[in-house]
């Protein structure tokens, strides 16, 4: 059969998405990323918050149009929507042939192939014991790719549905981790990017103790000239971590630490476990340890109770801090969160105005550090030519890829995509930096 797989949320989930398309291809099918003339369509969905969940569904419904233009075969639905709502989601989407929860990524084949005998399947395995090894099928550009070493949440933050549709953290085994590493550089892999909820309570749960710096000193061992650190959060990111950040020269100075708030009240609310205090001096000390360091975070605007005055707090923390990636989002009252039945839920215009405030602050950050950066050779990995542009593009040190900018430059010969260059920054442009190449 010919099986097309489409991956929607975020980084963890594409890791899912590879595994199942490892599988399949596995069990002798074809693997395509077009439904279109496929037999069976998988859609791994993300069901966090509610943009996520009307994307999800706007997905269903466009490849059912395909189904009902007979130019879709079967079409089976996995990951965190179909946790979240398994008892409805056949019900009100009859376009659906099967459902895949969390914990049963690993029954793709079976599901495939039941759907292909008539049956609808319906899988839903153990959330906390899945099966995180195994071969994948890697979609990113050759030159980059992600490494999940954990599984789950136990943090528990009041608004977040994470955990129950994720399961309790579990760290995958230093040995696992390291051969799939290993792997994933003989392949070519230039940047490795470290991914899971928390990837800080690394080992907490199978080590007995934080085990990411030792982790991290192994992986510098192997053939990657970036290695990429995402979602560490404050109250376990202690001198020992920052010591081996500090000291391999392949880990990026750039770190992306979710603080959501910076009021004391409000961060109690959300059951975070970090104070205003606690937060400045981490990352003062962090700012201090790793020259050029460029953070990234995430706020969330409008959790029930949250004042003009706290929320003017967050503004001056971000214009204090000069945080210069961040991702701001309007508070989503997911059902089955504390925080979805807390008392004064701000009215979701006030909400959407502290967003568009606080991007607009955090704009005027980003540029800020963008117009420092003139005149400067950064290290770039080319990503190729881009013909809108009429040029080399990359990203830099300061960059992941799909949430951060751009450097756009132009050179003498041809850069093949995964190259690393020097591009002196001669310009800004919309958040990107422009520059030419060093020869």
């Amino acid at each position: 059969m010919k099986v097309a797989f489409i991956s929607l949320g975020c980084a963890k989930n594409l890791v899912n998405t590879e595994q199942m398309m490892a599988l399949v291809k596995e069990a002798g099918h074809t693997v395509t990323a077009d439904p279109e003339g496929a037999d069976v369509a998988v859609l791994n969905t993300c069901g966090f918050i509610e943009s996520a969940k009307t994307e999800a569904i706007q997905n269903i419904l466009e490849l059912a149009q395909l189904k009902e233009q007979d130019k879709l075969g079967k079409l089976l639905v996995a990951g965190c929507l179909t946790q979240r709502y398994r008892d409805e989601i056949l019900e009100e989407l009859p376009e659906i042939d099967g459902i895949l929860g969390t914990g049963s990524y690993t029954d793709v084949v079976q599901a495939i192939e039941a759907m292909a005998e008539g049956d609808v399947p319906t899988y839903f395995g153990d959330i906390h014991h899945t099966i995180e090894d195994g071969a994948r099928l890697v979609t990113t550009p050759p030159y980059t790719a992600f490494l999940k070493i954990a599984e789950g949440c136990d943090n528990h933050c009041a608004y977040c549905v994470i955990p129950s549709l994720r399961g309790r953290y579990r760290s995958r085994t230093m040995e696992s981790l390291l051969a799939e590493a290993q792997k994933l550089a003989d392949d070519g892999v230039k940047e490795l990017i470290v991914i899971a909820q928390d990837i800080t309570r690394y080992g907490t749960d199978l080590y007995h103790k934080r085990m990411l710096g030792e982790l991290l000193k192994e992986l510098c061992k192997l053939p990657f000239h970036w290695v990429r650190l995402h979602y560490l959060y404050p109250d376990e990111l202690d001198d020992d971590l920052i010591d081996v950040i500090a000291g391999e020269h392949k880990i990026l100075n750039y770190i992306d630490i979710p603080l959501q708030h910076i009021n004391d009240r409000i961060l109690k609310a959300m059951n975070r476990r970090s104070t205003k205090a606690e937060i400045v001096a981490l990352l003062d000390k962090l700012r201090q340890r790793l020259p050029g360091l460029v953070l990234r975070t995430s706020l969330i605007c409008g959790l029930p109770g949250e004042t003009e005055e706290e929320f003017e707090e967050l503004c001056d923390f971000l214009r204090e801090s000069r945080i210069e990636r961040a991702g701001i989002f309007q508070f989503s009252p997911e059902e089955g969160t504390p925080a979805a039945a807390m008392p004064d839920q701000v009215d979701p215009d006030t909400a959407k105005r502290r967003v568009e405030l606080l991007v607009e602050l955090q704009s005027r950050v980003m540029d800020g550090w963008n117009e420092s950066r003139l005149g400067e050779t950064l290290e770039v990995l080319c990503e190729g030519f881009d013909p809108d542009m009429g040029c080399f593009v990359g990203r830099s040190y300061a960059d992941s890829p799909d949430v951060d900018g751009k450097v756009y430059f132009t050179a003498g010969g041809v850069v093949p995509a995964g190259t690393f260059v020097n591009v002196r920054i001669t310009g800004t442009s919309d958040g990107d930096l422009t520059g030419e190449i060093e020869e």
